[in-house]
């Protein structure tokens, strides 16, 4: 089932975003994974366990459960934490890649209701619907995104477009 006309927009953005996050974490070493420019900064472990995060909270309004024990540790407002409190960085990306794997059969399988719905608690939303918080988190998603990007060249690696 193709994904609604409303949300065709966030699904190409989700699709982007996977792509260009896989592309920050190639190459690094499990030490990069944990460097960060500053003391109040996320390094790119904390940023990919907050889009995995993200993600899992989108499948959530959409209608679909998917969840690790760990995902608190990256949710809004978590503080950086000793790098032994955090799951390691293969299994990071292999909740990646099965979030991931969800997330667009999860926008095609929405339904009107499900999207014109309001969205729950007090997650954002552009247009006061589920469909708007859709497109929030596509958004931030985003800004993540380039977070992880830029941590990227920090670390002296090449930029991951362009």
């Amino acid at each position: 089932m193709p994904v609604a006309t409303e949300m065709s927009p966030a699904a190409m953005t989700y699709r982007q975003n996977g792509d260009l996050l896989v592309k920050s974490w190639q190459g690094l070493t499990p030490e990069e994974w944990l460097k960060h420019p500053g003391e109040s900064s996320n390094h790119l472990l904390w940023i990919v366990g907050h889009l995995v995060y993200c993600r899992s909270t989108l499948l959530g309004i959409l209608g679909t459960t998917w969840t690790r024990p760990w995902l608190n540790l990256f949710g809004r407002g978590a503080k950086v934490l000793d790098a032994s409190e955090y799951p390691s960085a293969e299994e990071i990306v292999s909740a990646w890649q099965e979030v991931s794997a969800a997330t667009v059969p999860a926008l095609e399988q929405a339904s009107e209701a499900v999207l014109s719905a309001p969205p729950p608690g007090k997650l954002p939303s552009f247009d006061g619907k589920v469909s708007g918080s859709v497109a929030f988190l596509a958004f931030h998603e985003t800004y993540h995104v380039g977070q992880a990007a830029y941590l990227r060249c920090w670390l002296g690696h090449e930029g991951v477009a362009g």
